[in-house]
Protein backbone atom coordinates (compact mmCIF):
# COMPACT_ATOMS: atom_id res chain seq x y z
CA UNK A 1 0.00 0.00 0.00
CA UNK A 2 1.14 3.54 -0.65
CA UNK A 3 1.80 5.43 2.52
CA UNK A 4 2.90 8.77 1.17
CA UNK A 5 2.13 10.83 -1.90
CA UNK A 6 4.06 13.87 -3.00
CA UNK A 7 2.13 16.52 -4.85
CA UNK A 8 3.69 18.62 -7.59
CA UNK A 9 0.91 21.09 -8.26
CA UNK A 10 2.25 23.16 -5.39
CA UNK A 11 5.16 23.00 -3.02
CA UNK A 12 2.91 21.23 -0.51
CA UNK A 13 3.52 24.17 1.72
CA UNK A 14 0.16 25.86 1.64
CA UNK A 15 -0.42 25.47 5.32
CA UNK A 16 2.93 27.08 6.01
CA UNK A 17 2.50 30.16 3.85
CA UNK A 18 1.74 33.51 5.41
CA UNK A 19 -1.93 34.13 4.94
CA UNK A 20 -2.53 37.48 6.57
CA UNK A 21 -2.71 40.75 4.71
CA UNK A 22 -3.35 44.22 6.06
CA UNK A 23 -5.59 46.90 4.64
CA UNK A 24 -3.75 49.63 6.62
CA UNK A 25 -0.81 51.77 5.60
CA UNK A 26 1.45 48.98 6.76
CA UNK A 27 0.45 46.61 3.98
CA UNK A 28 3.79 47.05 2.24
CA UNK A 29 5.51 45.55 5.26
CA UNK A 30 3.58 42.29 5.10
CA UNK A 31 5.59 39.31 3.84
CA UNK A 32 4.35 38.08 0.43
CA UNK A 33 2.13 35.04 0.56
CA UNK A 34 4.32 33.07 -1.80
CA UNK A 35 7.38 33.16 0.46
CA UNK A 36 8.24 31.71 3.83
CA UNK A 37 9.48 33.40 6.94
CA UNK A 38 12.65 32.02 8.51
CA UNK A 39 10.75 30.93 11.58
CA UNK A 40 8.44 28.82 9.49
CA UNK A 41 11.24 26.67 8.12
CA UNK A 42 13.35 26.35 11.23
CA UNK A 43 11.31 23.51 12.68
CA UNK A 44 11.44 19.89 11.60
CA UNK A 45 7.92 20.16 10.18
CA UNK A 46 8.78 23.30 8.24
CA UNK A 47 11.98 21.89 6.77
CA UNK A 48 10.20 18.65 5.93
CA UNK A 49 7.66 20.73 4.03
CA UNK A 50 10.47 22.25 1.97
CA UNK A 51 11.86 18.75 1.39
CA UNK A 52 8.51 17.48 0.14
CA UNK A 53 8.56 20.35 -2.33
CA UNK A 54 11.90 19.00 -3.53
CA UNK A 55 10.45 15.52 -3.95
CA UNK A 56 7.64 17.03 -5.97
CA UNK A 57 10.16 18.27 -8.54
CA UNK A 58 10.97 14.67 -9.49
CA UNK A 59 7.79 14.68 -11.57
CA UNK A 60 8.52 18.07 -13.07
CA UNK A 61 7.66 21.62 -12.18
CA UNK A 62 6.53 23.48 -15.28
CA UNK A 63 4.06 21.00 -16.76
CA UNK A 64 6.28 20.01 -19.69
CA UNK A 65 6.39 16.32 -20.58
CA UNK A 66 10.18 16.36 -21.00
CA UNK A 67 10.42 17.01 -17.26
CA UNK A 68 9.01 13.62 -16.37
CA UNK A 69 11.33 11.03 -14.88
CA UNK A 70 10.71 8.41 -17.57
CA UNK A 71 12.45 10.25 -20.44
CA UNK A 72 10.15 8.72 -23.04
CA UNK A 73 11.36 11.25 -25.59
CA UNK A 74 15.00 11.92 -24.71
CA UNK A 75 15.83 8.36 -23.66
CA UNK A 76 13.53 5.98 -25.54
CA UNK A 77 12.50 7.75 -28.75
CA UNK A 78 15.95 9.16 -29.38
CA UNK A 79 17.37 5.79 -28.31
CA UNK A 80 15.54 3.99 -31.13
CA UNK A 81 13.15 2.03 -28.90
CA UNK A 82 10.13 3.96 -30.11
CA UNK A 83 9.15 6.77 -32.37
CA UNK A 84 6.99 9.78 -31.64
CA UNK A 85 3.96 8.07 -33.11
CA UNK A 86 0.57 9.70 -33.73
CA UNK A 87 0.87 11.80 -36.92
CA UNK A 88 3.28 14.39 -38.26
CA UNK A 89 1.25 17.42 -37.19
CA UNK A 90 0.63 16.57 -33.53
CA UNK A 91 3.39 17.81 -31.19
CA UNK A 92 5.40 18.55 -34.31
CA UNK A 93 8.34 19.94 -32.32
CA UNK A 94 9.26 16.32 -31.55
CA UNK A 95 9.79 15.60 -35.25
CA UNK A 96 13.28 17.10 -35.56
CA UNK A 97 14.33 15.71 -32.17
CA UNK A 98 13.68 12.10 -33.22
CA UNK A 99 15.64 12.80 -36.41
CA UNK A 100 18.62 14.12 -34.36
CA UNK A 101 17.99 17.63 -35.63
CA UNK A 102 17.21 19.30 -32.31
CA UNK A 103 17.78 23.03 -32.19
CA UNK A 104 18.89 25.25 -29.28
CA UNK A 105 15.91 27.41 -30.23
CA UNK A 106 13.19 25.24 -28.79
CA UNK A 107 9.71 26.06 -30.19
CA UNK A 108 7.86 23.97 -27.62
CA UNK A 109 10.18 24.89 -24.76
CA UNK A 110 10.93 21.21 -24.15
CA UNK A 111 14.67 21.33 -23.44
CA UNK A 112 14.34 24.67 -21.69
CA UNK A 113 11.69 23.21 -19.40
CA UNK A 114 13.85 20.16 -18.72
CA UNK A 115 16.79 22.43 -17.85
CA UNK A 116 14.69 24.75 -15.69
CA UNK A 117 12.83 21.91 -13.99
CA UNK A 118 15.98 20.11 -12.90
CA UNK A 119 17.57 23.33 -11.67
CA UNK A 120 14.38 24.12 -9.79
CA UNK A 121 14.79 20.76 -8.06
CA UNK A 122 18.40 21.65 -7.21
CA UNK A 123 17.32 25.05 -5.92
CA UNK A 124 14.72 23.43 -3.69
CA UNK A 125 17.27 20.96 -2.34
CA UNK A 126 19.66 23.83 -1.64
CA UNK A 127 16.94 25.71 0.25
CA UNK A 128 16.38 22.64 2.41
CA UNK A 129 20.08 22.41 3.19
CA UNK A 130 20.31 26.12 3.98
CA UNK A 131 17.31 25.87 6.29
CA UNK A 132 18.90 22.93 8.10
CA UNK A 133 22.18 24.82 8.52
CA UNK A 134 20.34 27.82 9.99
CA UNK A 135 18.00 25.88 12.25
CA UNK A 136 18.61 25.61 15.98
CA UNK A 137 15.60 23.37 16.53
CA UNK A 138 16.69 20.15 14.81
CA UNK A 139 18.32 17.23 16.55
CA UNK A 140 21.56 16.00 15.01
CA UNK A 141 19.80 12.83 13.85
CA UNK A 142 16.97 14.74 12.19
CA UNK A 143 19.41 17.13 10.52
CA UNK A 144 21.41 14.23 9.12
CA UNK A 145 18.33 12.41 7.79
CA UNK A 146 16.80 15.49 6.17
CA UNK A 147 20.15 16.55 4.72
CA UNK A 148 20.69 13.06 3.35
CA UNK A 149 17.37 13.10 1.53
CA UNK A 150 17.98 16.58 0.11
CA UNK A 151 21.48 15.66 -1.07
CA UNK A 152 20.30 12.40 -2.64
CA UNK A 153 17.66 14.32 -4.60
CA UNK A 154 20.15 17.02 -5.59
CA UNK A 155 22.51 14.33 -6.86
CA UNK A 156 19.69 12.87 -8.96
CA UNK A 157 18.86 16.23 -10.52
CA UNK A 158 22.51 16.88 -11.34
CA UNK A 159 22.91 13.38 -12.77
CA UNK A 160 19.90 13.94 -15.00
CA UNK A 161 21.29 17.24 -16.26
CA UNK A 162 24.73 15.74 -16.79
CA UNK A 163 23.54 12.86 -18.96
CA UNK A 164 21.32 15.17 -21.03
CA UNK A 165 23.54 18.25 -21.50
CA UNK A 166 27.02 17.23 -20.25
CA UNK A 167 28.24 20.82 -19.80
CA UNK A 168 26.23 22.21 -16.92
CA UNK A 169 26.31 24.80 -14.16
CA UNK A 170 27.16 23.37 -10.73
CA UNK A 171 26.54 25.06 -7.37
CA UNK A 172 25.55 24.17 -3.84
CA UNK A 173 23.63 25.87 -1.05
CA UNK A 174 26.55 28.17 -0.18
CA UNK A 175 26.40 30.09 -3.46
CA UNK A 176 24.45 33.32 -3.23
CA UNK A 177 21.54 33.71 -5.62
CA UNK A 178 23.06 36.89 -7.07
CA UNK A 179 26.18 34.96 -8.08
CA UNK A 180 24.42 32.18 -9.97
CA UNK A 181 24.20 34.10 -13.22
CA UNK A 182 28.00 34.43 -13.19
CA UNK A 183 28.66 30.69 -13.09
CA UNK A 184 29.76 29.05 -16.37
CA UNK A 185 28.52 25.63 -17.45
CA UNK A 186 31.82 23.86 -16.88
CA UNK A 187 31.22 22.68 -13.33
CA UNK A 188 32.41 19.34 -11.99
CA UNK A 189 29.05 17.62 -11.75
CA UNK A 190 30.49 14.22 -10.89
CA UNK A 191 32.26 15.63 -7.83
CA UNK A 192 29.09 17.03 -6.28
CA UNK A 193 27.07 13.97 -7.30
CA UNK A 194 29.52 11.61 -5.60
CA UNK A 195 29.87 13.81 -2.52
CA UNK A 196 26.10 14.07 -2.13
CA UNK A 197 25.55 10.35 -2.59
CA UNK A 198 28.30 9.42 -0.16
CA UNK A 199 26.72 11.69 2.44
CA UNK A 200 23.28 10.22 1.75
CA UNK A 201 24.57 6.67 2.06
CA UNK A 202 26.35 7.48 5.33
CA UNK A 203 23.43 9.32 6.93
CA UNK A 204 20.15 8.00 5.55
CA UNK A 205 18.23 5.27 7.29
CA UNK A 206 17.77 1.95 5.54
CA UNK A 207 14.05 2.09 6.20
CA UNK A 208 12.19 5.38 5.78
CA UNK A 209 8.74 5.14 4.24
CA UNK A 210 7.33 4.52 0.79
CA UNK A 211 8.17 7.48 -1.42
CA UNK A 212 11.20 8.56 0.60
CA UNK A 213 14.71 7.76 -0.57
CA UNK A 214 16.87 5.58 1.66
CA UNK A 215 20.57 4.75 1.89
CA UNK A 216 20.25 1.89 -0.58
CA UNK A 217 18.75 4.11 -3.25
CA UNK A 218 21.77 6.38 -2.74
CA UNK A 219 24.12 3.39 -3.02
CA UNK A 220 22.49 2.21 -6.27
CA UNK A 221 22.68 5.69 -7.78
CA UNK A 222 26.32 5.95 -6.70
CA UNK A 223 27.08 2.68 -8.46
CA UNK A 224 25.38 4.04 -11.58
CA UNK A 225 27.38 7.29 -11.36
CA UNK A 226 30.61 5.30 -11.10
CA UNK A 227 29.55 3.19 -14.09
CA UNK A 228 28.90 6.28 -16.20
CA UNK A 229 32.44 7.46 -15.40
CA UNK A 230 33.85 4.00 -16.23
CA UNK A 231 35.08 3.57 -12.68
CA UNK A 232 34.19 -0.08 -12.91
CA UNK A 233 35.92 -1.38 -9.79
CA UNK A 234 34.25 1.24 -7.63
CA UNK A 235 30.91 0.60 -9.31
CA UNK A 236 31.27 -3.11 -8.61
CA UNK A 237 31.87 -2.44 -4.93
CA UNK A 238 28.74 -0.35 -4.61
CA UNK A 239 26.58 -2.83 -6.49
CA UNK A 240 27.96 -5.70 -4.40
CA UNK A 241 26.74 -3.86 -1.30
CA UNK A 242 23.31 -3.13 -2.75
CA UNK A 243 22.76 -6.71 -3.92
CA UNK A 244 23.91 -8.23 -0.63
CA UNK A 245 22.24 -5.84 1.80
CA UNK A 246 19.79 -3.52 0.04
CA UNK A 247 16.16 -3.09 1.08
CA UNK A 248 13.37 -0.87 -0.21
CA UNK A 249 12.44 2.29 1.66
CA UNK A 250 9.65 0.32 3.34
CA UNK A 251 12.04 -2.43 4.42
CA UNK A 252 11.55 -5.19 1.82
CA UNK A 253 14.70 -7.03 0.69
CA UNK A 254 15.45 -6.18 -2.93
CA UNK A 255 14.32 -8.94 -5.25
CA UNK A 256 12.97 -9.54 -8.73
CA UNK A 257 9.20 -9.87 -8.83
CA UNK A 258 7.95 -13.23 -10.05
CA UNK A 259 5.65 -11.54 -12.55
CA UNK A 260 7.31 -9.02 -14.88
CA UNK A 261 4.00 -7.28 -15.61
CA UNK A 262 3.48 -6.43 -11.94
CA UNK A 263 6.40 -4.01 -12.02
CA UNK A 264 4.15 -1.68 -14.00
CA UNK A 265 0.87 -2.22 -12.17
CA UNK A 266 -0.28 0.62 -9.91
CA UNK A 267 -1.84 -1.87 -7.52
CA UNK A 268 1.64 -3.20 -6.81
CA UNK A 269 3.49 0.07 -6.23
CA UNK A 270 6.38 0.14 -3.75
CA UNK A 271 7.27 -3.48 -4.46
CA UNK A 272 10.48 -5.41 -3.82
CA UNK A 273 12.03 -4.34 -7.12
CA UNK A 274 11.58 -0.60 -6.49
CA UNK A 275 14.95 0.97 -5.64
CA UNK A 276 14.16 4.60 -6.48
CA UNK A 277 10.54 5.47 -7.24
CA UNK A 278 8.64 8.63 -8.09
CA UNK A 279 5.27 8.61 -6.38
CA UNK A 280 2.03 9.65 -8.04
CA UNK A 281 -1.53 10.27 -6.91
CA UNK A 282 -4.95 10.93 -8.41
CA UNK A 283 -7.97 13.00 -7.50
CA UNK A 284 -5.84 15.51 -5.61
CA UNK A 285 -7.14 18.58 -7.38
CA UNK A 286 -4.48 18.50 -10.06
CA UNK A 287 -3.86 15.85 -12.70
CA UNK A 288 -0.21 16.89 -12.59
CA UNK A 289 0.10 14.74 -9.49
CA UNK A 290 -0.67 11.68 -11.61
CA UNK A 291 1.50 10.56 -14.53
CA UNK A 292 1.02 13.78 -16.47
CA UNK A 293 4.27 13.17 -18.38
CA UNK A 294 2.68 10.01 -19.86
CA UNK A 295 -0.75 11.38 -20.72
CA UNK A 296 -0.17 11.13 -24.49
CA UNK A 297 1.32 7.66 -24.44
CA UNK A 298 -1.68 5.42 -25.02
CA UNK A 299 -3.18 3.68 -28.04
CA UNK A 300 -5.15 6.05 -30.23
CA UNK A 301 -8.92 6.49 -30.23
CA UNK A 302 -9.73 3.41 -28.17
CA UNK A 303 -13.11 4.61 -26.93
CA UNK A 304 -14.39 2.79 -23.83
CA UNK A 305 -12.73 -0.47 -24.88
CA UNK A 306 -9.18 0.73 -24.31
CA UNK A 307 -7.15 2.97 -22.01
CA UNK A 308 -6.62 6.68 -22.41
CA UNK A 309 -8.75 7.20 -25.55
CA UNK A 310 -5.87 9.34 -26.72
CA UNK A 311 -3.37 10.02 -28.24
CA UNK A 312 -1.28 7.50 -30.10
CA UNK A 313 2.17 8.72 -29.08
CA UNK A 314 5.24 6.70 -28.11
CA UNK A 315 4.86 3.83 -30.57
CA UNK A 316 7.49 1.09 -30.24
CA UNK A 317 9.75 0.84 -33.25
CA UNK A 318 9.99 -2.03 -35.73
CA UNK A 319 13.59 -2.51 -34.64
CA UNK A 320 12.61 -2.77 -30.99
CA UNK A 321 9.95 -5.39 -31.69
CA UNK A 322 12.38 -7.41 -33.78
CA UNK A 323 14.88 -7.39 -30.93
CA UNK A 324 12.64 -9.83 -29.03
CA UNK A 325 13.17 -12.52 -31.64
CA UNK A 326 14.95 -15.55 -30.21
CA UNK A 327 16.58 -18.53 -31.80
CA UNK A 328 15.27 -22.05 -31.31
CA UNK A 329 17.60 -22.17 -28.30
CA UNK A 330 15.67 -19.33 -26.61
CA UNK A 331 18.59 -16.89 -26.77
CA UNK A 332 18.58 -13.45 -28.41
CA UNK A 333 20.15 -12.94 -31.81
CA UNK A 334 23.22 -11.02 -30.69
CA UNK A 335 24.60 -10.91 -34.23
CA UNK A 336 21.95 -8.37 -35.25
CA UNK A 337 20.13 -10.77 -37.56
CA UNK A 338 16.84 -10.05 -35.81
CA UNK A 339 16.21 -7.33 -38.41
CA UNK A 340 16.67 -9.65 -41.38
CA UNK A 341 13.52 -10.40 -43.41
CA UNK A 342 13.56 -13.98 -42.16
CA UNK A 343 13.58 -12.93 -38.50
CA UNK A 344 11.62 -9.67 -38.42
CA UNK A 345 8.48 -9.93 -36.30
CA UNK A 346 5.36 -10.31 -38.42
CA UNK A 347 3.07 -7.30 -38.02
CA UNK A 348 -0.08 -5.83 -39.51
CA UNK A 349 1.49 -2.76 -41.06
CA UNK A 350 -0.65 -1.64 -44.00
CA UNK A 351 -3.66 -3.74 -42.99
CA UNK A 352 -7.03 -2.43 -41.84
CA UNK A 353 -8.45 -3.88 -38.65
CA UNK A 354 -11.09 -5.83 -40.58
CA UNK A 355 -8.53 -7.43 -42.92
CA UNK A 356 -7.26 -10.92 -42.05
CA UNK A 357 -3.98 -11.15 -40.17
CA UNK A 358 -2.07 -14.20 -38.97
CA UNK A 359 0.13 -13.53 -35.96
CA UNK A 360 3.84 -14.28 -35.81
CA UNK A 361 4.43 -17.96 -35.02
CA UNK A 362 8.21 -18.04 -34.59
CA UNK A 363 10.10 -17.94 -31.27
CA UNK A 364 9.86 -14.75 -29.26
CA UNK A 365 11.09 -13.54 -25.90
CA UNK A 366 7.90 -13.39 -23.77
CA UNK A 367 8.71 -9.86 -22.62
CA UNK A 368 7.69 -8.54 -26.04
CA UNK A 369 4.04 -8.77 -25.06
CA UNK A 370 4.56 -6.98 -21.76
CA UNK A 371 6.36 -4.14 -23.54
CA UNK A 372 4.67 -3.79 -26.94
CA UNK A 373 1.00 -3.79 -27.89
CA UNK A 374 0.56 -5.68 -31.13
CA UNK A 375 -2.41 -6.92 -33.11
CA UNK A 376 -4.13 -10.05 -31.93
CA UNK A 377 -2.40 -10.16 -28.53
CA UNK A 378 -4.40 -9.44 -25.34
CA UNK A 379 -3.83 -5.87 -24.24
CA UNK A 380 -3.81 -6.19 -20.44
CA UNK A 381 -7.42 -6.85 -19.41
CA UNK A 382 -8.96 -4.67 -22.14
CA UNK A 383 -9.24 -6.73 -25.31
CA UNK A 384 -7.02 -8.07 -28.05
CA UNK A 385 -5.14 -5.24 -29.69
CA UNK A 386 -7.19 -4.54 -32.86
CA UNK A 387 -4.32 -3.17 -34.91
CA UNK A 388 -4.93 -0.17 -37.14
CA UNK A 389 -8.08 0.90 -35.25
CA UNK A 390 -5.84 1.88 -32.34
CA UNK A 391 -3.17 3.53 -34.52
CA UNK A 392 -3.56 7.13 -35.63
CA UNK A 393 -1.34 6.96 -38.71
CA UNK A 394 0.38 3.66 -39.50
CA UNK A 395 2.47 5.16 -42.26
CA UNK A 396 3.93 7.65 -39.80
CA UNK A 397 3.99 5.71 -36.51
CA UNK A 398 4.06 2.04 -37.40
CA UNK A 399 1.74 -0.74 -36.15
CA UNK A 400 2.62 -0.97 -32.43
CA UNK A 401 1.33 0.62 -29.21
CA UNK A 402 3.04 1.19 -25.85
CA UNK A 403 2.15 -1.23 -23.08
CA UNK A 404 4.23 -0.44 -19.99
CA UNK A 405 2.79 1.90 -17.37
CA UNK A 406 -0.70 1.49 -18.83
CA UNK A 407 -3.62 1.17 -16.44
CA UNK A 408 -6.01 -1.81 -16.51
CA UNK A 409 -9.71 -1.77 -17.36
CA UNK A 410 -10.41 -2.85 -13.78
CA UNK A 411 -8.58 0.27 -12.54
CA UNK A 412 -10.59 2.83 -14.48
CA UNK A 413 -11.84 5.58 -12.13
CA UNK A 414 -9.96 4.16 -9.16
CA UNK A 415 -6.37 4.39 -10.35
CA UNK A 416 -7.05 7.09 -12.89
CA UNK A 417 -7.87 10.77 -12.67
CA UNK A 418 -10.67 11.68 -15.06
CA UNK A 419 -10.95 15.33 -14.16
CA UNK A 420 -9.25 16.62 -17.30
CA UNK A 421 -9.39 16.26 -21.08
CA UNK A 422 -8.13 12.67 -21.25
CA UNK A 423 -8.54 9.47 -19.23
CA UNK A 424 -4.80 8.99 -19.49
CA UNK A 425 -3.85 10.45 -16.13
CA UNK A 426 -3.06 7.34 -14.12
CA UNK A 427 -1.64 6.87 -10.66
CA UNK A 428 1.27 4.51 -10.83
CA UNK A 429 4.76 5.11 -9.57
CA UNK A 430 7.52 5.53 -12.10
CA UNK A 431 10.63 3.58 -11.14
CA UNK A 432 13.86 5.48 -11.85
CA UNK A 433 16.00 2.54 -10.70
CA UNK A 434 14.69 -0.98 -10.24
CA UNK A 435 16.46 -4.07 -9.05
CA UNK A 436 16.76 -5.69 -12.49
CA UNK A 437 18.56 -2.53 -13.61
CA UNK A 438 20.93 -2.90 -10.63
CA UNK A 439 21.67 -6.55 -11.51
CA UNK A 440 22.45 -5.66 -15.11
CA UNK A 441 24.63 -2.71 -14.14
CA UNK A 442 26.41 -5.00 -11.69
CA UNK A 443 26.93 -7.54 -14.48
CA UNK A 444 28.47 -4.80 -16.60
CA UNK A 445 30.84 -3.83 -13.77
CA UNK A 446 31.86 -7.47 -13.30
CA UNK A 447 32.80 -7.70 -16.98
CA UNK A 448 34.75 -4.45 -17.12
CA UNK A 449 36.47 -4.35 -13.71
CA UNK A 450 39.93 -5.97 -13.61
CA UNK A 451 38.92 -8.00 -10.55
CA UNK A 452 35.48 -8.83 -11.94
CA UNK A 453 34.03 -12.25 -12.65
CA UNK A 454 32.36 -13.40 -15.87
CA UNK A 455 30.68 -16.12 -13.82
CA UNK A 456 29.12 -13.52 -11.56
CA UNK A 457 28.02 -11.47 -14.57
CA UNK A 458 26.45 -14.61 -16.03
CA UNK A 459 24.55 -15.25 -12.82
CA UNK A 460 23.16 -11.69 -12.71
CA UNK A 461 21.99 -11.82 -16.33
CA UNK A 462 20.46 -15.25 -15.85
CA UNK A 463 18.55 -14.07 -12.79
CA UNK A 464 16.83 -11.53 -15.02
CA UNK A 465 16.21 -14.04 -17.80
CA UNK A 466 14.97 -16.66 -15.31
CA UNK A 467 12.21 -14.31 -14.21
CA UNK A 468 11.26 -13.69 -17.84
CA UNK A 469 11.18 -17.47 -18.41
CA UNK A 470 8.51 -18.04 -15.74
CA UNK A 471 5.76 -19.35 -18.02
CA UNK A 472 3.12 -18.90 -15.33
CA UNK A 473 3.22 -15.18 -16.04
CA UNK A 474 3.46 -15.13 -19.80
CA UNK A 475 0.66 -13.38 -21.65
CA UNK A 476 -2.18 -15.85 -22.18
CA UNK A 477 -5.10 -15.87 -24.54
CA UNK A 478 -8.30 -14.63 -22.97
CA UNK A 479 -10.29 -17.40 -21.27
CA UNK A 480 -7.50 -19.87 -21.91
CA UNK A 481 -4.20 -21.09 -20.49
CA UNK A 482 -2.69 -21.04 -23.96
CA UNK A 483 0.25 -18.71 -24.50
CA UNK A 484 -0.58 -15.72 -26.68
CA UNK A 485 2.49 -16.37 -28.87
CA UNK A 486 5.33 -18.84 -29.34
CA UNK A 487 7.43 -17.80 -26.36
CA UNK A 488 10.88 -19.40 -26.19
CA UNK A 489 13.49 -18.15 -23.75
CA UNK A 490 16.39 -19.74 -21.91
CA UNK A 491 19.34 -18.83 -19.75
CA UNK A 492 22.89 -18.49 -21.05
CA UNK A 493 24.99 -21.58 -20.34
CA UNK A 494 28.24 -19.61 -20.26
CA UNK A 495 29.99 -16.35 -21.04
CA UNK A 496 33.03 -17.68 -22.93
CA UNK A 497 34.81 -14.31 -23.06
CA UNK A 498 34.41 -10.66 -22.13
CA UNK A 499 33.34 -9.60 -25.63
CA UNK A 500 30.46 -12.07 -25.69
CA UNK A 501 29.47 -11.19 -22.13
CA UNK A 502 29.50 -7.47 -22.96
CA UNK A 503 27.21 -8.01 -25.96
CA UNK A 504 24.86 -10.18 -23.91
CA UNK A 505 24.57 -7.71 -21.02
CA UNK A 506 24.01 -4.73 -23.29
CA UNK A 507 21.33 -6.53 -25.24
CA UNK A 508 19.68 -7.76 -22.06
CA UNK A 509 19.35 -4.15 -20.89
CA UNK A 510 17.56 -3.39 -24.15
CA UNK A 511 15.11 -6.27 -23.67
CA UNK A 512 14.52 -5.94 -19.95
CA UNK A 513 14.37 -2.13 -19.70
CA UNK A 514 12.73 -1.47 -23.06
CA UNK A 515 10.65 1.72 -23.30
CA UNK A 516 11.78 2.88 -19.82
CA UNK A 517 13.95 5.76 -21.02
CA UNK A 518 17.44 4.24 -20.53
CA UNK A 519 18.47 3.21 -24.02
CA UNK A 520 19.88 6.45 -25.45
CA UNK A 521 21.98 7.18 -22.39
CA UNK A 522 23.31 3.61 -22.38
CA UNK A 523 24.38 3.88 -26.02
CA UNK A 524 26.14 7.19 -25.37
CA UNK A 525 28.08 6.00 -22.32
CA UNK A 526 29.13 2.83 -24.19
CA UNK A 527 30.46 4.97 -27.03
CA UNK A 528 28.36 3.21 -29.67
CA UNK A 529 25.53 5.70 -30.18
CA UNK A 530 26.49 6.74 -33.72
CA UNK A 531 26.92 3.15 -34.92
CA UNK A 532 23.76 1.81 -33.32
CA UNK A 533 21.45 4.70 -34.05
CA UNK A 534 22.48 5.18 -37.66
CA UNK A 535 21.84 1.47 -38.18
CA UNK A 536 18.44 1.97 -36.53
CA UNK A 537 17.65 4.89 -38.85
CA UNK A 538 18.73 2.92 -41.90
CA UNK A 539 16.38 0.09 -40.99
CA UNK A 540 13.42 2.08 -39.74
CA UNK A 541 13.49 4.43 -42.73
CA UNK A 542 12.88 1.53 -45.11
CA UNK A 543 9.29 1.54 -43.83
CA UNK A 544 8.70 4.94 -42.23
CA UNK A 545 10.24 6.82 -45.13
CA UNK A 546 8.58 10.17 -44.48
CA UNK A 547 9.61 10.21 -40.85
CA UNK A 548 13.20 9.01 -41.02
CA UNK A 549 14.33 9.38 -44.62
CA UNK A 550 17.62 11.29 -44.75
CA UNK A 551 17.98 11.43 -40.95
CA UNK A 552 21.36 10.72 -39.36
CA UNK A 553 23.11 10.79 -36.00
CA UNK A 554 26.22 13.00 -35.94
CA UNK A 555 29.06 11.73 -33.77
CA UNK A 556 30.55 14.40 -31.54
CA UNK A 557 27.28 16.35 -31.48
CA UNK A 558 24.17 14.28 -30.93
CA UNK A 559 25.46 12.49 -27.83
CA UNK A 560 24.16 15.48 -25.87
CA UNK A 561 21.28 17.87 -26.26
CA UNK A 562 21.69 21.58 -27.01
CA UNK A 563 21.97 24.04 -24.16
CA UNK A 564 18.66 25.94 -24.42
CA UNK A 565 19.19 29.21 -26.24
CA UNK A 566 16.74 30.84 -23.85
CA UNK A 567 19.21 30.17 -21.02
CA UNK A 568 22.17 31.47 -23.02
CA UNK A 569 20.20 34.63 -23.81
CA UNK A 570 19.57 35.22 -20.10
CA UNK A 571 23.12 34.57 -18.92
CA UNK A 572 25.19 35.60 -21.91
CA UNK A 573 27.14 33.53 -24.41
CA UNK A 574 30.42 34.49 -22.75
CA UNK A 575 29.31 32.61 -19.61
CA UNK A 576 26.98 29.85 -20.81
CA UNK A 577 28.64 28.01 -23.70
CA UNK A 578 26.70 26.05 -26.30
CA UNK A 579 27.46 22.35 -26.71
CA UNK A 580 29.63 21.35 -29.70
CA UNK A 581 27.92 21.15 -33.07
CA UNK A 582 24.89 23.30 -32.27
Amino acid sequence: MKTIKFKKSSLILGALLLASMSCSDEFLEVAPTDSLADAQVSTKAGIDGLLIGTYSALNGVFGNRFEGPNHWATGSIVGGEANKGTDAGDYSSLNPIQRYEASPVDPNNDFNSLWRGRYEGISRANKVLSAIANSTELSAADAAQLSGEARMLRAHFYFDLKKHFNNIVVFDETVAAADLKLLPNNGDAWAIIESDLQYAYDNLAAVTSAGRVNKWAAAALMGKAKLYQQKFSEAKSWFDDVIANGVTSNGIKYALLDDYAQIFNAENDNHAEAVFDVESANNTGSVNNANAFDDLNYPYNTGPDGPGNCCGFFQPSFEMANSYRTGADGLPLLDGSYNSPANAVKNDYGLDTDEPFVEDADPLDPRIDHVIGRRGIPYLDWKEHPGKAWIRDQAYGGPYSPKKYIYYRSQENSFTDGSSWTRGYATMNYTIIRYADVLLMAAEAEIEAPEGSLEKALDYVNQVRRRAANSEHWVKEYDSDDNAANYVISEYTSFPNAEFARDAVRFERKLELGEEGHRFFDLVRWGVAAEELNAYLDYESTVLVTKFGGASFTSGKNEYYPIPQAQIDITGAEILQQNPGY
